[in-house]
């Protein structure tokens, strides 16, 4: 749908305009999955296996063509959430590096600084920290997760005491 005003340009004759026109282009192809090419789909699967491996210099061309940082599976894992998860600090720099956003939350509200710090890997978590995450973005936050799981380096660098008292993230 979209609305048609009626303008006079300065030579007197009139001109119709189109604004906040939300009609989908003509042949538009729709963007869901299910309806995206099988090239496409493979493409998306191998970055997302790029990602957990940790295969940085398979992942970096994709990024350098314009592949987006922050491309998100079905379950709302970005690339850094793989790569942080699954302990690739290298790959994690490199993602943030290209525009990752450290505080997108996956489908379960997990951040992956938490991810990190639950798995217990604090590379990742440092290279999060100063990537800017938010330690108190997500349920359970890396703070949480740091007391319940007794992780005392990254309270530590958190700024956060034995119970986890701490100002809310990493001064976000």
């Amino acid at each position: 749908m979209s609305a048609q005003t009626q303008t006079s340009p300065p030579n007197g004759a009139a001109a119709t305009t189109t604004t906040n026109s939300v009609e989908p282009p003509p042949n538009s192809t729709p963007t869901a999955p299910s309806h995206l090419p099988p090239e496409a789909l493979d493409l998306a699967a191998k970055l997302f296996d790029y990602a957990r491996a940790g295969s940085t210099s398979h992942l970096q061309p994709y990024l350098a063509a314009g592949i987006p940082p922050n491309l998100t599976n079905s379950a709302g894992d970005t690339l850094l959430m793989l790569a942080s998860y699954h302990g690739h600090a290298g790959t994690a720099k490199a993602l943030l590096d290209a525009g990752a956003d450290p505080n997108v939350l996956n489908g379960r509200g997990q951040s992956p600084i938490a991810g990190a710090v639950f798995k217990g890997y604090d590379e990742v978590v440092r290279v999060l920290w100063e990537g800017r995450a938010d330690t108190g973005a997500g349920h359970p936050n890396a703070v949480d997760c740091a007391v319940m799981f007794k992780r005392e380096e990254c309270l530590a660098l958190f700024g956060a005491g034995d119970e986890g008292d701490t100002a809310a993230g990493n001064g976000l």
